[in-house]
């Protein structure tokens, strides 16, 4: 008796298929697992084997057309017999398909003048007005596939497009304009600091600390400093009190690793001091400033400053900071909201020195002050342990001494 072989269901949503060629003809002799033909789908081409021995009395497909799960394809039987018509079935899970199994198979080259897409590739070129026979396939044997015909309608829309003139005004409505390029430092700094902005979440703490004692310290060591041939300036006996901060806090000396969710601690202490150069702004770093003197974290400052203005630093100064400072102060100002040198988590904004007017047990007082703006990225510190650290730093600078 005539058995009827249906396109099975071979699962993970596939409906329907295209007929890509048969393997054998009406008449042909097949055994059992014997491969009949190959069908492509929208996830791959398979091969599909014959679950039956005897003759192949009709095909009931030809190469390119489309078959639904359920349809027969094949009809196999004794030499000779009548083909009855098939009748509706339900297509057969692809478990339990009897000694038989679908497999992927390399997809064979296209006929000439002919392409080789699946249907849902072929309805994509449609709904685009592509015409399949211009696309490369990047496919297995020069299959085309979704992403071939929309990078081709792309590339077709872009040769359409006629290239357009930019002009730049002299002039607008209320006057002279000047283009400035943005290249070079100022180039990298934009980029820098729109990565910092987009990944890291700023918050920016403000405190003040009594400058009085940290003044009389570098006043009384500025002669040494002189006779070094060192210039002393208060950033020195910042870094210091920050690297004792940063040992109390140590969540601040850190960075970010994005890729594997991860705060990298860091046991060393390098220091990024941003240097204001004309076209942007560079920050080298000074590197093991825990093990540094004042003297010896000024000599790196300066001169990394001065290599950083000429041009001259080495790349290697840029890297390995784990901490930022961006002296302000040295310009003026009483406040600001600094960027975070991503991806260190954290930047101290230190302003400018100077009196101000405090209120102090119930009187008003001049006093001399050192604001401190401190931006930390959220998501690794909470603002609790920044005003703790803050606390903490504010102690050693009214301290220095100690």
């Amino acid at each position: 008796m005539a058995k009827h072989f249906r396109f099975p269901d071979v699962g993970e949503g596939i409906t329907e298929g295209e007929i890509v060629r048969w393997a054998v003809q009406e008449g042909d002799e097949v055994k059992v697992d014997q491969t009949l033909g190959e069908i492509e789908t929208d996830k791959a081409v398979v091969e599909m084997p014959s679950p039956y021995a005897g003759t192949v009395l009709k095909l009931h497909f030809k190469p390119g057309d489309i078959i639904k799960v359920g349809q027969v394809l094949v009809t196999i039987g004794e030499k000779g017999e009548p083909v009855a018509e098939a009748p509706a079935g339900t297509p057969v899970p692809k478990e339990a398909w009897a000694q038989a199994a679908v497999r992927t198979a390399a997809l064979p080259a296209a006929p000439s003048g002919e392409s080789l897409a699946t249907p849902k590739v072929r309805a994509l070129a449609r709904e685009l007005g592509m015409d399949l026979t211009s696309v490369q396939g990047s496919g297995a044997g020069g299959r085309i596939t979704e992403d071939d015909v929309r990078g081709a309608k792309e590339k077709a829309a872009a040769a359409e497009k006629k290239p357009e003139l930019k002009i730049k005004p002299k002039f607008d409505f209320y006057g002279a304009l000047e283009y400035v390029p943005l290249r070079g430092v100022r180039r990298a700094t934009a980029r820098r600091l729109s990565e910092s902005i987009r990944k890291a979440v700023h918050v920016t703490h403000f405190d003040e600390a009594d400058a009085s004692a940290l003044i009389a310290l570098r006043n009384k060591m500025k002669g040494e400093a002189e006779a070094r041939g060192t210039k002393l300036t208060y950033l020195p006996f910042i870094v210091k009190a920050l690297v004792e901060a940063l040992k109390l806090h140590p969540m601040l000396n850190a960075t970010v690793d994005d890729e594997s969710e991860e705060i990298i601690v860091k046991k060393y202490y390098n220091i990024g001091i941003a240097v204001d150069v004309p076209d942007g702004l560079i920050v080298p770093v000074v590197k093991g400033a825990d093990m540094k003197t004042v003297f010896e974290i000024a000599e790196d400052i300066g001169n990394v400053a001065r290599a950083a203005r000429a041009r001259t630093l080495d790349l290697a100064d840029l890297k390995g900071g784990t901490f930022s400072i961006t002296n302000v102060g040295a310009i003026g100002g009483d406040a600001a909201t600094p960027i975070i040198n991503y991806p260190e988590v954290a930047i101290l904004a230190t302003m400018r020195i100077g009196e101000r007017v405090r209120a102090e047990n119930g009187a008003v007082k001049v006093k001399t002050t050192l604001p401190l703006c401190l931006s930390f990225d959220h998501r690794v510190v909470d603002g609790a342990e920044a005003a703790r650290f803050s606390k903490d730093l504010v102690r050693l600078l009214e301290n220095p001494a100690a």
